[in-house]
């Protein structure tokens, strides 16, 4: 029998980097009650009015998509400022986010009990918002309602194909999830990657929830 003579492990320096990072800005409204106010009113008359739309809103009500037109200055207001959130997360090759002509369409959810959002995506469009109006009841006896708005992770797919109960390291050393949910609260906004998936978990208050998403796109000035 031949002798094998022990080796040690092999010596690695390791530097564990990030690439290709999801840029997602989580705002809050500074001193806007009274714009919040105004646009739960814009909603609930048009709501009043309409049936809404079947996208991926299930047992919720779901606006067109003019707010922009219907919901008078408050909407202009929120619209204005979306967009200044996406210039300032974006960069252009040779240009500035100002030499875009900037395009906005917006609607209004409002989710009952038993609401929720299939996960999707908003093609066409360079980024995506929300922002929440009213809560609804915000927590039970239990502590929880549901009602999360959540994103996926886009390479989640190709990993979970191979083997489901596999995370990886991101650089700040914890397993990387293959979704992530927001706390949320009234005042918040989210702008993320239209591209993006995302959705939200069953709601279980009593109250409704009203919400306002966004669809933001850059083309280039002529």
């Amino acid at each position: 029998m031949t002798n094998q003579t022990q080796q040690s492990p092999l010596r690695v320096e390791v530097q564990h980097v990030g690439f290709f990072e999801t840029p997602i800005a989580y705002c809050r409204l500074q001193e806007g009650e009274t714009l919040i106010q105004e646009l739960e009113k814009s909603i609930q008359k048009k709501r009043a009015q309409t049936e809404g739309l079947n996208r991926s809103n299930i047992r919720g009500w779901h606006s067109d998509t003019d707010m922009l037109q219907w919901g008078g200055e408050p909407a202009i207001r929120l619209a204005e400022s979306a967009i200044n959130i996406c210039k300032r997360m974006s960069h252009f090759q040779e240009a500035s986010p100002d030499s875009y002509d900037w395009q906005l369409r917006m609607w209004a959810n409002v989710t009952p009990p038993g609401g929720l959002n299939q996960p999707h995506a908003h093609p066409g469009n360079l980024w995506a918002a929300v922002l929440y109006l009213d809560m609804g009841d915000e927590s039970d006896s239990s502590g929880d309602v549901g009602g999360a708005f959540y994103i996926e992770d886009p390479r989640f797919p190709m990993a979970a194909m191979h083997n489901t109960a596999v995370r990886m390291i991101g650089a700040d050393g914890n397993p990387q999830q293959y979704e992530v949910e927001f706390k949320l609260e009234r005042g918040n906004i989210v702008v993320f990657p239209a591209w993006l998936r995302h959705g939200v978990r069953p709601y279980t208050g009593n109250r409704e929830r009203i919400s306002i998403a966004m669809n933001i796109d850059a083309r280039r000035k002529d």
